[in-house]
């Protein structure tokens, strides 16, 4: 008996042949699965050879098998994939491998090309700079939308991702997406997901849902359906993110790889008032040396496909040798300003290259090693100087530079841009932000002298 079945799997076709053979009162199972051969002969109705044969060259890391015999009762699947039933729901095909379908497919070689679809969240406005980064780690194709970046990358590409992106908030890897009018449509949906890369026994899964323009609106209602479906860990397990995006009743489902949000460090603890977010402030300076994530962990570590060799991988290559580090100088005339900024530094291992001083604007002064960059975000009227005279305060700004910084470049975060003109007339609208319902704008350009 010869039987051919055609499964569609991640928007892949794969080609199934199953071969029945009774010899002498033995069943033989010969299965043929994207260039491997896997042979089961039964006996009595038990599997008492499984014989897995790899052909085309590829590389196989069994991790379990499941196997159905033909006329007796099938075999159960293993208990590591088994071990969140019946809350998480597994589907099992003819003697499919036990690895996570996301992570593993093919075996660790494999896994590592595997592409995910990934969504980087960043905030409005550093779109273009995160493709940039994408870009340097390896990515192909990016597609920027408001506060985003549509990517896809392997899951090497995946951690590197957490690792160096400096501009990002998180990265989110996307598990499903499918269309649910009915919340029996979605809970028969939800059924079918395959959750075991992502969720271990003990995570503890928490939501975050959206939906416009759909039959389902009530978000409430469809974090129960998924709590229901996922089921809720161990009191003590890790939490897990997964964020729900429902749109004209097309389900998003991705599944968080960063944990807490990218820019937290976990160097920042010291904080003087209207602090900008590391990741902007990324943004504007874009300066190398470090990386970025050396001291916090990641959500993806948690997962059940975590991949430890991988993840060394990258953080070998990230404490390679780098590029020397410029001569740096942090100035303000707020010394609480001044001395958060020197703990933060000490904590993040980088208080020897950095220079910090407390002095106003009107003593700014060029540090040795030539023309370089002055990047500042003075007050925005608003948020420290209600009712002061900010013109005062960016004409001087505009004065001293240009006296003591002619050559250098110049980055400039103001709110107003009429106000920016005090500092130097002409400069780049090179970024539009927007920085916690407040509109910004980061200006360019170059200081020319002072007659």
């Amino acid at each position: 008996v010869v039987v051919v079945v055609v499964v569609v799997v991640g928007g892949r076709v794969v080609v199934v042949v199953v071969v029945v053979v009774v010899v002498g009162g033995r069943v033989a199972v010969v299965v043929v699965v994207g260039g491997r051969v896997v042979v089961v002969v039964v006996v009595g109705g038990r599997v008492v050879v499984v014989l897995v044969v790899v052909v085309l060259g590829a590389s196989v890391v069994p991790e379990g098998t499941a196997a159905v015999v033909v006329g007796s009762t099938a075999s159960s699947p293993p208990q590591a994939a088994a071990s969140r039933a019946p809350a998480r729901s597994i589907r099992w095909t003819c003697m499919a491998r036990t690895y996570p379908s996301g992570c593993h497919r093919g075996g660790v070689s494999a896994a590592r090309s595997l592409r995910h679809d990934v969504l980087v969240v960043c905030p409005p406005g550093l779109e273009e700079l995160v493709v940039g980064e994408l870009i340097d780690l390896g990515a192909k194709r990016t597609r920027p939308h408001k506060g985003s970046v549509v990517t896809d990358l392997t899951t090497r590409q995946l951690y590197a991702a957490n690792r160096h992106l400096r501009c990002a908030t998180r990265v989110l890897v996307r598990v499903a997406g499918f269309t649910a009018r009915t919340f029996a449509d979605l809970e028969r949906r939800l059924g079918e997901v395959d959750w075991s890369p992502w969720l271990s026994n003990e995570a503890q899964p928490t939501y975050r849902v959206t939906s416009r323009g759909s039959q389902l609106r009530h978000t409430g209602a469809i974090e129960e359906r998924f709590a229901a479906a996922l089921g809720t860990g161990h009191a003590d397990g890790p939490g897990q993110l997964v964020v729900v995006r429902v749109s004209r009743d097309r389900f998003t489902i991705s599944v968080d790889s960063s944990g807490a949000p990218l820019h937290e460090r976990g160097w920042r603890q010291a904080t003087a008032k209207a602090p900008l977010r590391e990741s902007v402030a990324a943004a504007l300076l874009l300066a190398a040396g470090r990386a970025p994530g050396g001291g916090r962990d990641f959500a993806f570590r948690r997962w059940p496909c975590f991949e430890p060799g991988t993840w060394a991988s990258v953080t070998a290559t990230a404490d390679s040798p780098v590029a020397p580090t410029p001569v740096i100088l942090g100035a303000d005339r707020d010394a609480g300003a001044v001395e958060s900024a020197r703990s933060n530094a000490e904590r993040a291992g980088v208080a020897d290259l950095v220079e910090f001083r407390q002095a106003p604007v009107s003593d700014l002064e060029a540090p040795g090693g030539g023309p370089g960059h002055l990047v500042t975000n003075p007050p925005w009227g608003g948020r420290l100087s209600p009712g002061g005279d900010l013109r005062n305060l960016y004409a001087t700004l505009g004065t001293v530079a240009a006296g003591r910084l002619a050559g250098w470049g110049l980055g400039l975060l103001v709110a107003d841009r009429v106000l920016a003109r005090q500092v130097r007339p002409g400069l780049t609208e090179s970024l539009h932000l927007d920085l916690g319902g407040q509109r910004a704008t980061y200006l360019t350009g170059r200081l020319s002298g002072v007659s």
